[in-house]
């Protein structure tokens, strides 16, 4: 903003000097074929009567020749033209034989001539030092305002955003449905003595539309919205966060009904009196403007605050008392339903072939937030693009799944003939097992075309949406993470540095049964070790232990001996079904890309269809 006042204010100024500049051409301009002679050229044509007109103008005298020439000459500006001749000896005869007119010099030639050569340094140096002070004003102007609030208002209007919009999270519409209602007849709820609530608290994962959803009830209720970040309030500059909330807060109850919309309040509104700063801290100050202004010392019953974070966690209890934030809604990831409709809002304006099936991709998409969905649509389409196309094509669509979920595709990382074959019998030994097994998730495609720091990848996607899992399906799940792992070691005699993230989710996966799930066989149903975070060192965990060296031991144990028997099971597998791995690797070398009609095809059905439901 600074920079291009500076580049308006040089423009300006360099088009004054070049206007100033014009003035003095165009009076110097020669008009028409006027010839400029010297003084004794024209007394030599006096004493030859050659002239017919003279016209004095200042020092300017302007001669017509009896043949019509025009001439023009310069005399000093203290000597009259009489004088002038006479000092060059003309008779005074000779001075009768030519018109001789006398004309005062024009008010504006006279300042252009006169009195502009010595005003124009004058104007320089002053337009100079007014563009001066206009910089000095404007930085008083912003250091005067360095205390207000920056949040932006949006008014309603034509592009405003309602709920339908905002497709899924029925739940959390319904909650804030009856936000807006208090926004429009706030008189309904106060005949019964019913305060309007005055904070509302969005918490979900990133993505899952909770900025969108306050701009909606906004758009419902067709009031002002204003809109901050919490970082925005901080400054390094003490008691600057805090005068701008109350600018905000005045600024919403002047515009009253309004909604103030405060995203990401866990970056001022974390528990008081924990890292660095002590009670002194410049965002505790914010913080405690904050409750002071949704406390109700000064009522404004039509100013709802909305607040979004996907850390609730971390917030101080001070924020999430009954009488600040009194509505908490809570935004989950969508399921297939909810995934199906935000797919058609984002399909809005895209051309696409007849073929796509936006439940398929809905299908493939589970644990996507919105944000991520609309990835998805919008990477389908640049493909699309890439290729010329005039329509999107659902391979476009499902390539954009496995861009987003995984990372682009490698083209220029060409693997060696070993390791195409080492990668082959990798993925194929997860895909083979992950088929067998029936508590684990139906394989949907198996690549070993590289993606994002993988070699090749195997795609298991659960069948419906999952909200609770069984021990049998992470034991299951064990087995096909270290599949890959075992069939290199079964085929080639030792393993690769590519199952490194394989053994790494492996680990996680069975240390969570047995310290967080309680599904231990040796130890009771409790929780061992807890997550600190350390809030001075940014975003950082430190495990404390509350558990004996004793029961250190055991919980060792107990992961050792779950994926042991993980590996037992996928190398029974391998063994029993090597045809059907040879199967997988032929074909994976050929065509390097297996979908999942053409890999039940290849292999035959699996024993998904025979798991228990719980």
């Amino acid at each position: 903003m600074k920079k291009n006042t500076l580049t308006k204010n040089i423009i300006v100024f360099v088009a004054v000097i070049l206007i100033i500049g014009s003035i003095f051409s165009l009076y110097n301009l020669d008009e028409g074929d006027i010839q400029t002679v010297g003084i004794q050229k024209m007394v030599q044509e006096i004493n030859d009567e050659q002239i017919d007109k003279v016209e004095v103008k200042g020092n300017i005298l302007a001669i017509t020749l009896l043949d019509g020439t025009e001439q023009e000459v310069k005399k000093e500006a203290n000597v009259s033209f009489s004088e002038l001749l006479s000092n060059y000896d003309v008779p005074a005869e000779k001075m009768t034989k030519f018109s001789l007119e006398i004309k005062e010099e024009e008010g504006w030639g006279f300042f252009v001539s006169n009195v502009l050569p010595f005003l124009f340094p004058v104007l320089l140096i002053g337009v100079f030092l007014w563009f001066m002070l206009r910089q000095v004003q404007g930085a008083n102007k912003n250091a005067m305002s360095f205390g207000k609030s920056t949040a932006r208002e949006n008014k309603p209007g034509k592009h405003t955003i309602k709920f339908d919009s905002v497709a899924g999270a029925l739940e959390a519409k319904e909650e804030l449905e009856e936000i807006v209602e208090f926004l429009k007849v706030p008189k309904k709820f106060a005949a019964l003595g019913a305060k309007i609530p005055k904070g509302v608290l969005l918490m979900g994962p990133p993505g899952t539309g909770k900025t969108l959803l306050a701009k909606a009830v906004a758009g419902e209720a067709g009031v002002p919205f204003f809109s901050i970040s919490g970082s925005e309030f901080v400054e390094m500059f003490v008691g600057v966060g805090a005068s701008r909330v109350r600018d905000l807060f005045k600024k919403a109850k002047k515009n009253s009904p309004a909604i103030v919309f405060v995203d990401e309040i866990d970056a001022v509104g974390r528990q008081r009196g924990s890292g660095l700063g002590g009670s002194h801290d410049e965002r505790e100050q914010t913080l405690n403007q904050i409750l002071t202004e949704m406390d109700g010392f000064e009522p404004h019953t039509n100013v709802i605050v909305i607040a979004a974070t996907n850390r609730p966690d971390v917030l101080d209890p001070a924020l999430l008392r009954p009488g600040r934030f009194d509505r908490r809604v809570i935004l989950d990831m969508p399921d297939i339903k909810d995934r199906e409709a935000i797919l058609k809002v984002h399909s809005k304006n895209k051309p696409y072939e007849k073929d796509v099936d936006l439940h398929q991709v809905a299908e493939r998409t589970p644990g996507f937030s919105g944000a991520d969905l609309e990835n998805v649509l919008n990477e389908g389409a640049i493909f699309a693009a890439r290729k010329d196309k005039k329509k999107i094509a659902q391979e476009d669509i499902l390539e954009s799944i496995e861009k987003v979920m995984i990372g682009p595709e490698r083209k220029s990382h060409i693997l060696s003939k070993d390791e195409k074959k080492i990668t082959a019998y990798h993925e194929a030994g997860h895909a083979l097992v992950a088929h067998m097994l029936p508590h684990a998730d139906p394989v949907h495609k198996v690549s070993i075309v590289s993606r994002g720091n993988a070699a090749g990848y195997t795609l298991s996607l659960p069948e419906s949406d999952k909200y609770l899992h069984s021990k049998s399906e992470f034991i299951d799940t064990l087995a096909v993470l270290l599949a890959g792992h075992t069939v290199e070691k079964a085929i080639f005699g030792e393993v690769t540095t590519g199952a490194s993230n394989d053994l790494q989710k492996a680990t996680n996966t069975a240390r969570s049964l047995i310290t967080q799930y309680g599904m231990s066989d040796k130890l009771v149903p409790r929780i061992y070790g807890e997550k600190e975070e350390m809030v001075f060192l940014g975003r950082d965990f430190n495990d404390k232990r509350n558990y004996s060296e004793k029961v250190a031991e055991i919980i060792d144990s107990e992961i050792d001996r779950l994926i042991g028997n993980a590996v037992e099971t996928a190398n029974k597998i391998i063994v029993d079904h090597k045809d059907k791995l040879e199967k997988i690797v032929t074909e994976l070398t050929e065509k390097e890309t297996i979908e999942k009609e053409a890999f039940i095809k290849l292999i035959g059905p699996g024993n998904q269809g025979t798991k228990k439901t719980i």
